[in-house]
């Protein structure tokens, strides 16, 4: 009988292995486990089982008998005798001489023990010799040591792909740098020559940028001159520090105003502005921003002097029924103050007015007479991203006598540049409170951010409400 000793994750494993190897009947000496699995190592089991060997070879004996062929011929046969009696012969001549004293020594001693009763103890039988295979503790060691060696491979094997992947990244780098190099290479001809200022080559790219968002022209060179003046040099050897130079720039240049809300005092907020810019859709946003979309939830109350646009009217009181909140229309501005002493239990009250012509005085003189009263309005001037920055600046102008507190820009979806923007609030230094992305009440509106604005302006317009969804 002989043990064989065999490992494997699991002690079916190891069994499976045992009897794919010796067959069913190999007998299952004893079984242990090695290793406990780990979230990092399978588990290890060791197997031992003994396997009937005398019987297979007194088969092999058996057989040979049948297999031999007897020789026909008698003649072969005494030949045969005859080699058998030499070979014997010569043995018994090469045999050690001395190999009969030993055995007649051997036998006196023996005779020699039994007469003084000290007969020599049986030696005891010999064992038959176990192959073992391979020990536990080496079968543990050879399996962690094929662990560990593929472990430091694959972190190795990690390393040098961070590696190409770093400097495959770099050349792309340096090609892209190239190639707009490339594109660049007649912008000595093309670039503004105008009082002296010279952009140099790696600039070209952000300065067409901004030129074709609709900046204003006398703006982009100051901030060109002030970026030409503080970059240090070793930022424009790539282009991608001198966007983001560029970025931190604009968003310097630019204000927002963030949104404060006090549960304890009353704000009455006025949105004014020419015709079509969206001053009653940026109004719903509002009450529903307030009422509904916030963790705290405000009271609300509508006051609307348009009475001119056919169907404002009519809009405004569909929002106001779906939100449940008041509304009332003025038309006086003696009645303006009774509304608003009406609507006193509301913590927001948001008026809305008639769209006109920045150029109609009239119009705008009878809006002062509403807003010089007892009571603190936040004045609004709500415009239009898709306008001009010329046009811009003469409708702050003309809304300017109001006193105007903060901007709201609407249709940032439908604008291609927001340079006018920038130069606007840069030129004016209003605040910028919110900004009407889309057309759905009440998603389509967001606080104002610098950071927002300026991925708009450089990296183009995106809904960042749709995309967080």
């Amino acid at each position: 009988m002989k043990l064989y000793t065999y490992g494997g994750e699991t002690a079916a494993q190891a069994l499976k292995t045992a009897q794919s190897k010796h067959g069913e009947d190999a007998l299952v000496v004893k079984t242990k486990e090695i290793r406990k699995k780990t979230m990092t190592q399978p588990g290890l089991y060791e197997i031992v089982v003994a396997v009937e060997t005398d019987e297979l070879e007194g088969n092999t004996f058996e057989l040979q008998p049948e297999e031999e062929i007897k020789p026909k011929n008698s003649v072969q046969k005494r030949l045969d005798d005859i080699l058998a009696k030499n070979m014997e012969k010569k043995k018994k001549d090469s045999k050690n001489p001395y190999e009969d004293v030993t055995i007649q020594l051997s036998d006196a001693v023996r005779e020699i023990s039994k007469i003084a009763g000290m007969e020599r103890p049986k030696s005891p039988p010999k064992k038959e010799s176990v192959i073992i295979p391979e020990t536990p503790k080496t079968l543990d060691l050879r399996l962690e040591n094929k662990i560990f060696q593929k472990q430091e491979d694959r972190a190795l094997s990690q390393q040098n792909d961070t590696k190409e992947l770093k400097h495959i990244k770099t050349e792309l780098d340096k090609i892209n740098d190239k190639i707009k190099l490339i594109q660049n290479m007649f912008w000595d001809e093309k670039g503004p020559k105008n009082e002296g200022l010279q952009i140099p080559q790696e600039f070209a790219e952000i300065y067409r940028i901004a030129k074709n968002s609709g900046m204003n022209r006398a703006h982009l060179d100051e901030i060109m001159k002030l970026s030409l003046e503080l970059m240090p040099l070793k930022m424009r050897e790539n282009s991608l520090t001198i966007k983001r130079y560029f970025r931190e720039v604009l968003r310097k240049m630019i204000y927002c105003r963030s949104e404060h809300l006090d549960m304890g005092n009353k704000k009455i907020i006025m949105l004014v502005g020419p015709t079509g810019v969206g001053k009653t859709t940026t109004l719903a946003k509002l009450a529903a921003r307030y009422s509904k979309m916030l963790d705290k939830k405000y009271k609300v109350g509508i006051i609307t002097l348009d009475t001119y646009r056919i169907g404002a009217l009519e809009q405004l009181t569909w929002y106001a029924r779906k939100m449940k909140i008041s509304i009332e229309t003025v038309i006086e501005p003696e009645d303006f103050l009774k509304e608003i002493d009406t609507l006193r239990y509301c913590d927001y009250i948001l008026v809305d007015t008639a769209g006109h012509s920045q150029h109609d005085k009239q119009k705008i003189n009878m809006l002062k007479k509403f807003i010089h009263n007892d009571y603190k309005i936040d004045i609004t001037l709500v415009l239009s991203a898709t306008t001009k920055y010329e046009d811009l600046k003469d409708i702050y102008q003309s809304f300017g006598e109001l006193d105007i507190d903060t901007l709201i820009f609407s249709k940032l979806d439908e604008s291609r540049g927001l340079g006018n923007l920038f130069s606007l609030v840069y030129e004016s230094k209003k605040p910028v409170s919110y900004l009407s992305v889309g057309q759905e009440v009440p998603m389509d509106l967001v606080v104002a951010t610098n950071d927002y604005l300026v991925d708009c302006m450089l990296d183009g317009f995106s809904n960042s409400n749709r995309a967080s969804k």
